[in-house]
């Protein structure tokens, strides 16, 4: 019995040996030097497994957005849906249908709010175009937060303290612009999702072709 290596120095020594024109004949007949790798794919494996847990994880963006609870907010003040009586209900010595209603519009690729009265006149609005974000960066979640508490700031300055939200739209900055407006010293007395859905529902378009 031989065993691996010894055959492998042996097979080496006669390639050495061999001239140059029989290892030319050799390599024609198909004979080539190849070089073998005795290496495991084990530490391979376990190198990737490393790398992937020293790389940090995703950031989820604005900062406490997935640990908000807006139910636990609400159900602290108030119940959570209205009643005959709430239009009446003081807030501040204001009754709740002539408070400031803060209107968020939120779309894939950017984020707007607007601050009118109880009779629907627009006294105030910010997006995040005007905060400063470009292109992409406008629909993401950091630029709805950022808007919401600059405006909050601006809204503060008018004398405006407590609002109720109304929020429309499906865009990635919906948590994170209510967010935004607690963060900023609003206080939130109610919220209303006013995003339209049709039922029924239309027909999907259709699948693209590739």
């Amino acid at each position: 019995m031989f065993s691996v290596a010894s055959v492998l120095c042996k097979f080496t020594n006669v390639l050495h040996s061999v001239s140059v024109n029989s290892r030319c004949e050799l390599q024609q007949c198909g004979f080539m030097r190849r070089c073998l790798s005795t290496t495991s794919t084990c530490q391979r494996r376990t190198d990737r497994k490393s790398i992937l847990a020293s790389v940090p994880k995703m950031d989820e963006g604005a900062d406490g957005e997935t640990s908000f609870d807006v139910d636990k907010s609400l159900s602290a003040t108030m119940s959570l849906f209205p009643t005959k009586d709430t239009p009446n209900l003081l807030i501040d010595g204001v009754p709740f249908k002539d408070l400031h209603i803060c209107h968020i519009r939120v779309h894939k690729n950017n984020t707007k709010i607007h601050l009118t009265n109880g009779n629907g006149t627009v006294l105030y609005g910010w997006t995040c175009g005007a905060e400063g974000f470009k292109n992409a960066k406008k629909g993401t979640n950091i630029a709805s937060q950022a808007t919401a508490i600059t405006f909050s700031s601006k809204v503060q300055h008018l004398g405006i303290k407590n609002i109720r939200v109304k929020i429309g739209g499906l865009g990635p900055g919906r948590m994170a612009a209510i967010k935004g407006l607690q963060m900023g010293g609003m206080n939130i007395v109610s919220i209303s999702d006013t995003t339209p859905a049709q039922y029924p529902c239309q027909r999907p378009r259709k699948q693209r072709r590739l």
